[in-house]
């Protein structure tokens, strides 16, 4: 990878050097910087997981993607810096009715004797910093605060230290703690995130094939976008309006989240309207 370039497009200049401090800065910066969207799979266009390919959307071209995108550009960035990674799947829990596959990737970092769950690509309401990997410890993040938790079942117990066990990240909503996604410790290959990519991309029951989204997390507000529906998030009473029409759309991707496209495009979501 270009690092150089990569650094300029999250806008970073600090250390380099492989710590939790770096881990950290990194980490703010990407999440700051690079939204989270899905518009190529509304575009009709393929998602592509190979690092030249991911290079030349998220950091040249200055897009953004969705979390297999997000986290291998950033687990890449990581490894060319000298840390210790492993990558892990989870189901995403988040407004989920039913068991859902597996198809969110999330980093688990190993750096000066601690481990780090680390996520640059959950969207709006994912982390701005990587969550300490130690049972219930919460990890406040300005506006947000985050913790993860083993998953307590009546099913055969299994050791926490088992690349079995289930982990739960949570984010806390009013009071109550809210389940994002739930994991375990098991490594995956490439090729795991191609085949859940392809059915996240192409799938009809897929919300990414159906409904629009770009998401951008930061310090003092979240502006989230989902199909006509834009919020801005700041930590109580979040304001939403409807976008009027195309036009305003894609008004709104411009100035809100650094997604300029040309006059005209169309997005093929699935509009009520």
């Amino acid at each position: 990878m270009n690092l150089d370039a990569y650094l300029r497009r999250i806008d970073y200049s600090g250390s380099l050097t492989p710590s939790s401090h770096t881990l950290a800065a990194l980490h703010l910066a990407h999440a700051t910087h690079i939204p989270f969207e899905n518009l190529d799979i509304l575009l009709g266009k393929p998602i592509r997981l190979d690092v030249e390919s991911l290079e030349q959307k998220l950091v040249t071209a200055r897009r953004g993607g969705y979390c297999f995108e997000q986290n291998l550009l950033f687990a890449a960035v990581l490894e060319q810096l000298g840390f210790t990674l492993t990558r892990l799947i989870a189901r995403v829990r988040y407004r989920a009715s039913a068991t859902p596959p597996r198809t969110h990737m999330v980093l688990l970092v190993d750096v000066d004797g601690m481990r780090w769950v680390a996520d640059v690509g959950f969207g709006g309401q994912g982390l701005l910093l990587p969550v300490p990997f130690a049972a219930g410890d919460e990890s406040r993040q300005y506006l947000w605060t985050y913790r993860v938790v083993p998953e307590v079942t009546d099913a055969v117990w299994v050791p926490v230290d088992s690349p079995h066990a289930r982990w739960i990240m949570q984010s806390l909503h009013g009071g109550e703690w809210i389940d994002l996604y739930v994991f375990t410790l098991e490594p995956q290959d490439q090729i795991d995130y191609e085949v859940a990519n392809h059915y996240t991309s192409t799938h009809p029951s897929s919300k990414f094939v159906r409904t629009l989204t770009a998401q951008l997390p930061g310090q003092t507000e979240r502006r989230l976008l989902r199909n006509r529906e834009f919020t801005i998030d700041r930590g109580a009473a979040p304001g939403t309006r409807e976008l009027r029409d195309d036009a305003e759309l894609l008004d709104v991707l411009a100035d809100a989240f650094g997604l300029p496209f040309p006059v005209g495009t169309r997005f093929a979501f699935n509009d009520p309207r």
